[in-house]
């Protein structure tokens, strides 16, 4: 099975620890983030995986040739451009080339979410793309129907609000990081360059399926602000 691991971010957010590394390279407990990405998707069966980097691109590379994972490791490199995560998906369809549901996970997860369930979830629904959720505060949601289908995107920040589906009594759920994508996806997506997934994904959802997998009673952290430093070294000891 094949995976993406999402690790071309700037890690802003972590520094000065990504003032020399890039953000897949931080250390938890001894080992890397993207270390503990690529064992939890090797424990899954996803055993080809492609990471995008452009922070320290070499870094990255280098790590993925000095380490034997017993997986195959491609790169996606965008250290000319940092492409945004549809770009970033766009750029690296190459890699998707077995008509196969394949899985894209964010480098600077920590979870004990149950992939394989998700997956198949995915397959039962006959789903475009399925989005793993949690019901957690945040500023960003997404509005999900009792059905679990994506009908729209709420920012509390700025009360900005986009409804594809009216239907009342919409959920508001927070994206985990982590989601499943039927290939076909490549073929109704057109834009180049740098662009955001999410308003793909609203667009998408207007003639074709798109779900929530709730994980809300499963372990998860987004280490991607220093104050998560001192809880993702629990939640790490408690999965592996």
């Amino acid at each position: 099975m094949k995976a993406l691991i999402f690790a071309a971010g700037l890690g802003t957010r972590l520094k000065p620890l990504t003032d020399n590394k890039p953000k897949a390279l931080v250390e938890i407990e001894g080992e890397t983030l993207l270390y503990y990405a690529i064992q939890k998707l090797k424990k899954h069966g996803y055993n080809q995986i492609i990471i995008n980097t452009h922070h320290f691109s070499n870094q990255i590379i280098d790590f993925t040739k000095s380490n034997d994972f017993g997986v195959r490791l491609e790169i996606s490199d965008e250290t000319d451009n940092l492409l945004n995560t549809g770009g970033g998906l766009q750029k690296a369809r190459w890699f998707f080339d077995d008509d196969e549901p394949f899985l894209v996970y964010n480098v600077d997860i920590l979870s004990n979410i149950d992939i394989d369930d998700m997956l198949k979830q995915h397959k039962e629904s006959n789903a475009l793309v399925t989005l793993a959720v949690m019901d957690r505060k945040t500023s960003r949601y997404f509005l999900f129907d009792d059905d679990n289908n994506l009908c729209g995107w709420r920012n509390k920040k700025d009360e900005k609000e986009i409804l594809i589906h009216q239907k009342p009594d919409l959920h508001e759920f927070a994206f985990s990081g982590i989601q499943i994508i039927n290939p076909r996806y490549f073929s109704l997506v057109n834009k180049e360059g740098s662009f955001p997934i999410v308003d793909v994904y609203l667009d998408l959802a207007k003639n074709n399926i798109i779900k929530a997998y709730n994980h809300t009673d499963t372990v998860w952290c987004d280490f991607g602000k220093l104050p998560e430093l001192e809880n993702a070294k629990h939640i790490i000891k408690s999965i592996y």
